[in-house]
């Protein structure tokens, strides 16, 4: 959960760039690029390379991994490879797409297409991956256009909102089907020595028993990411892939990653963050095409810009994307849970960093949905905390001091029906349902389930929902 943080950190951008040394190239692959162009490129066979890296998983590199290209490739810039490869374009896959759909795009046929990107199942192309498309015309036709003359939209129109709530039992699972609510919540944990799924597998099964979709939040160990990221990051994305085909319905990759309580100092990076988001989704898409894909939600921060120990949530995205992480997530995680004013306010936030876009509803909603335009947004978090019926909230959030349960509820229920009607809202899990822990981190007085077992949000997000 976040603490609403207000310092963080500075970051390098990622770029691309090919190192030749003592008859060695090394390549660092950029967005957008796949095992087959950087073959192509170099003059050489994907399998060459392959080899070379001991990569298993033809379909599987990531941003910024570091890829040595065997002897016998080209530098860019050197002599041309003596066979010339032929017209490639690259395309990525839209909502409702087929192979047969592009091929008829391109002016080029389904098998080039699969032998051009070593597709193993003709039927499994997923929302976002990039296809190299061989031979053909080298552009795309235009869209097929709908009745009326109208182009297709693309990618395909936001469908569907559901509620949910991040549980830490299921003790109101009535309670929770009667309010409207059809998702769960649970944070899983990944170890990298043990790599056992079976926390998460437990969650999925008691979700699915229940009736629920579940969503899982898989975060791990920062000193070992720190050690080896690009190591990490394979056996992150192979976790994360398990936990896809044992029936998670949707996976946030990681939790925070903007800041340094989740992420190692020195690393913190949209582009670095982006390089895990690509592989896990890859992973993921792999073993379920069903599976959402979430962006890990950054902590909403302001006011310091970037440092070694975080980064503000807005700069972080930004870097996200500059890095291309949209190609990568069905949805854009966002957390939402400074509120101290009506989920319509823009303005009148009781702190003395009340011009702060963070603090408001609009203004958090206006950066995630502008930076990642025709993404749908997911709440993974999504709350307001009171003190009330457990006494003084701590100091770090002080802010929060005047908000009262009654408060909680009328907003959470506004922000159901604004959220709803948005149509750029898929997902609006709130933090949380249950928790008992009042301490240092509040998490019981964010809590729609208060001291006394009465729920007031949940007959204000019902009727949200019916209205």
């Amino acid at each position: 959960m976040s603490r609403v943080a207000r310092s963080l950190t500075a970051i390098a951008g990622l770029m691309l760039v090919t190192i030749t040394a003592l008859a060695q190239t090394i390549h660092i692959v950029a967005p957008g690029e796949t095992l087959f162009r950087i073959a192509q490129r170099y003059g050489v066979s994907m399998t060459a390379i392959a080899q070379a890296n001991g990569i298993s998983n033809l379909n599987l590199i990531f941003v910024g991994q570091r890829l040595t290209i065997p002897t016998g490739g080209t530098e860019p810039g050197g002599p041309a490879p003596t066979v010339a490869p032929p017209v490639t374009s690259s395309y990525t896959v839209q909502r409702g797409d087929t192979l047969g759909r592009i091929a008829q795009r391109f002016n080029t046929t389904i098998r080039a297409i699969i032998q051009a990107n070593n597709i193993r199942n003709p039927n499994l192309i997923f929302t976002g991956q990039v296809l190299q498309i061989p031979g053909g015309s080298g552009a795309p036709a235009p869209a097929t256009p709908a009745p009326g003359g109208t182009p297709l939209p693309n990618p395909a129109p936001i469908t569907g909102f559901e509620v949910g709530a991040h549980i830490f039992s299921f003790n109101y699972s009535d309670l929770m089907r009667q309010t409207g609510f059809t998702w769960v919540k649970k944070q899983v944990n990944f170890d990298q020595a043990s790599k056992d799924t079976s926390q998460g597998r437990a969650f999925i099964n008691d979700a699915k028993s229940r009736g629920f979709k579940i969503a899982l939040g898989v975060v791990g160990n920062p000193a070992q990411l720190a050690a080896n990221p690009t190591q990490y990051y394979a056996d992150y994305a192979a976790f994360v892939g398990e936990l896809a085909a044992a029936g998670a319905d949707a996976i946030e990759v990681w939790n925070e990653p903007n800041i340094d309580r989740q992420w190692p100092r020195g690393l913190i990076s949209g582009a670095q963050y982006t390089q895990m988001l690509s592989a896990a989704f890859q992973a993921i898409k792999a073993r379920n095409s069903a599976t959402l894909v979430i962006s890990g939600a950054p902590a909403p921060t302001g006011g310091l810009g970037c440092s070694t120990n975080g980064c503000n949530d807005d700069a972080y995205i930004a870097q996200m994307a500059a890095a291309g992480a949209r190609n990568f997530m069905d949805c854009v995680g966002i957390h939402y849970n400074a509120g101290t004013v009506p989920p319509n306010a823009t303005s009148g936030a009781p702190v003395g960093s009340a011009t702060h876009y963070s603090w408001y509803y609009p203004s958090m909603v206006n950066l995630y949905s502008r930076t990642f335009p025709q993404k749908p947004l997911c709440f993974t978090e999504i709350g307001y905390v009171t003190g009330q019926g457990y006494g003084p909230l701590p100091a770090g959030f002080a802010w929060a001091n005047n908000v009262t349960v009654a408060n909680q509820a009328e907003w959470l229920g506004q922000a159901v029906r604004i959220a709803r009607s948005s149509g750029i809202v898929r997902l609006f899990i709130i933090w949380n349902l249950d928790s008992t822990v009042f301490g240092d981190d509040p998490q019981a007085g964010y809590a729609i389930i208060r001291p006394d077992g009465t729920c007031p949000a949940c007959n204000t997000i019902a009727a949200a929902l019916r209205s």
